[in-house]
């Protein structure tokens, strides 16, 4: 491999998990989440950083790969389109104390994570593989949200 595709693959690992750190540092949950009433299966704190950053890992390779093989694509776009769903969610959950319009976030990533997933898989099944353990977590974090938002109203 090339030294400058790799270092296109360090660009886009470093920019996914750096912004994604960088969003959990400056908006951790904090009290108001921990007075929250948390619905069943909600997982203990700690487990979040290890699967984001596996999660972000996967979805900087899967990012990269496709802006590698199609460029500014349509299907880069939608990639472009949950990363910036992704990077809202905490802030608009954590700061701003949201959980509504977290959740309407929560479904249309989760709308792009399927659309993702369905068009990359016609051309790279690779990328399509990576953002299924992500599609599923998705589905997880809104349910989350969901029962979240109704138990807390």
């Amino acid at each position: 491999m090339r030294l400058k595709k790799w270092l296109s693959l360090v660009l886009f690992v470093g920019g996914v998990i750096g912004i994604g750190v960088l969003i959990g540092m400056t908006t951790p949950p904090g009290d108001w989440y921990a007075a929250l009433q948390k619905p069943p299966l909600t997982p203990p704190n700690w487990l979040f950083p290890p699967v984001w950053t596996v999660l972000y890992l996967l979805i900087a390779i899967a990012g990269w790969q496709v802006w590698q093989q199609q460029g500014l694509s349509s299907l880069f776009s939608i990639w472009l389109l949950q990363m910036g769903l992704n990077f809202a969610w905490s802030p608009t959950v954590f700061a701003a104390h949201q959980l509504g319009i977290g959740l309407a976030i929560m479904m249309l990533l989760l709308t792009c994570l399927v659309l993702f997933i369905q068009r990359a898989w016609r051309s790279e099944r690779l990328s399509a593989l990576f953002f299924a353990p992500y599609a599923l977590w998705g589905a997880f974090a809104t349910y989350l949200n969901a029962m979240l938002y109704v138990i807390n109203r």
